[in-house]
């Protein structure tokens, strides 16, 4: 099992914060430009975990002694099922250094977008410190 499903399915949100590598980049599923860093991924990805309901991943897909993983998995938002996958690349350190997730249908990534854009100051917040 990769650390970060782990720390996913725990909704552990410090084990989640490091595995992250300083320079992570995190394309999101609802937003056009990726997000570039650790402070605001984590904050992204505290959040995350508070929108998911029912939250479990179904498949894990990886090489052996590769650096990329796939990780499928459901969950509902605002009473919409949702379906997707992060993909995780790590560094030679094995800190994710690249995250990448997809969702479907359309209607749970609008509401998934919903949801976590009326959360987007306080993610900028946390990602700032405070």
């Amino acid at each position: 099992m990769h650390p970060f499903r782990k720390a996913v399915e725990a909704a552990d949100v410090d084990a989640m914060s490091a595995l992250l590598a300083d320079d992570v980049v995190f394309t999101s599923p609802v937003a056009f430009k990726p997000y570039e860093g650790k402070p605001i991924t984590a904050a992204i990805l505290a959040n995350v975990v508070e929108v998911f309901e029912d939250f479990r991943y179904v498949r894990e897909y990886d090489e052996d002694g590769a650096s990329g993983h796939a990780l499928m998995f459901e969950a509902k938002v605002d009473g919409k099922a949702i379906t997707g996958c992060d993909f995780v690349r790590t560094n030679a350190d094995g800190l994710i250094d690249d995250l990448m997730v997809m969702v479907r249908p359309l209607s749970a990534a609008q509401a998934l977008s919903a949801a976590m854009g009326a959360r987007f100051d306080d993610i900028v917040r946390r990602a700032s410190g405070g």
